[in-house]
């Protein structure tokens, strides 16, 4: 329990700092959204409706310090602000609706890559010189090696636009309304498979590399030739001896990669016309929404924070030596 209380203070520490760096790095880019609000109406908008949207959206002419704790008394109280790029909506509800698509997408992919990759590198690594140990990791390292929004092109390409067997933008169809039903559950599997399938194929390879190649070291441990010596079966040994011990490192990877979902997968949700996290940052750098920029921000380092926190948890469970 101290351990985990060390942590948490830990991250308490870091959630602070990255909030003021949430804070301060936006208004340290050339610009800023009042100039651009000008620009927009080429100078015609009236000083007086100017100074009004500039209240509306937040920016005032105050100093620095004072802004940053306005800042922070804000966040204290769930305030995140009105977007100006999608005005007149508040900032956690743009935030929220993209926030679905992205745990969708990214989430579900990078789970299924874990997943897939880490039991393929425990069958490889305990069945070394096999078919599977021979093929699948050269396979998955080579189709990991391109980019995968190259990756991704050509997923849409080949069976999007040539074989014509998946749609070629948006997570839905057009025609559909969102709701609780199988169709719609169905056509958004159908939308999400491409972009999906190009992050899956793009991290596979890493994920079953990293845990064949610790799988081998912890065989090699003489606890695992103890159990096997004791006349264990092989299932129990490779899962229970060998396996939960060479998950630890690939973990911290998946926590680390878990936490990074929420700020989306950029150029492949661009390719797709995918209305997630990653394209939604994207505009608001373009248009200098700091509110939505500090929102997102936000999102994504309390997400990567929260992942880690459990991964030490995890750690505790699997590890009885971080107990002590």
């Amino acid at each position: 329990m101290k351990y985990l209380l060390r942590r948490l203070g830990f991250y308490l520490l870091a959630a602070w700092v990255s909030l003021t760096l949430n804070f301060f790095i936006p208004r340290l880019a050339p610009g800023d959204p009042a100039s651009n609000l000008q620009a927009q109406f080429k100078g015609a908008l009236d000083p007086a409706a100017l100074e009004a949207m500039k209240a509306a959206f937040g920016l005032t002419d105050d100093p620095i310090y004072i802004q940053y704790f306005d800042y922070l008394k804000n966040l204290a109280h769930g305030e995140l602000g009105m977007s100006i790029a999608y005005f007149p909506e508040p900032v956690s509800n743009v935030i929220g609706t993209a926030l679905l698509w992205t745990l969708f997408l990214a989430g579900l992919a990078v789970v299924f890559s874990f997943v897939v990759g880490t039991l393929l590198g425990i069958y490889s690594a305990w069945n070394r010189g096999g078919k599977l140990d021979s093929v699948a990791p050269a396979a998955f390292i080579f189709l990991g090696a391109f980019p995968y929004f190259w990756l991704a092109m050509f997923l849409l390409y080949l069976f999007g636009f040539v074989l014509d067997w998946f749609p070629l933008r948006h997570a839905y169809t057009d025609t559909s309304t969102p709701e609780f039903s199988l169709e719609f559950a169905l056509d958004m599997l159908h939308h999400a498979a491409l972009p999906a399938a190009s992050i899956v194929i793009a991290s596979l390879g890493g994920w079953l590399l990293a845990m064949r190649n610790t799988m081998i070291g912890v065989l090699n441990e003489d606890y695992v030739t103890m159990a096997q010596a004791k006349g264990l079966s092989e299932r129990r040994v490779m899962l229970t001896y060998a396996a939960r011990n060479a998950l630890l490192p690939s973990i911290t990877g998946f926590g680390m990669a878990l936490g990074f979902v929420l700020s989306g997968s950029l150029l492949t949700e661009i390719i797709f016309s995918y209305p997630g996290q990653g394209s939604l940052l994207f505009e608001a750098v373009k248009s200098q929404d700091f509110p939505l920029m500090q929102g997102l921000f936000l999102a994504i380092t309390s997400a990567v924070l929260a992942a880690n926190w459990l991964v030490d948890i995890a750690y505790v469970l699997l590890d009885p030596r971080t107990r002590r």
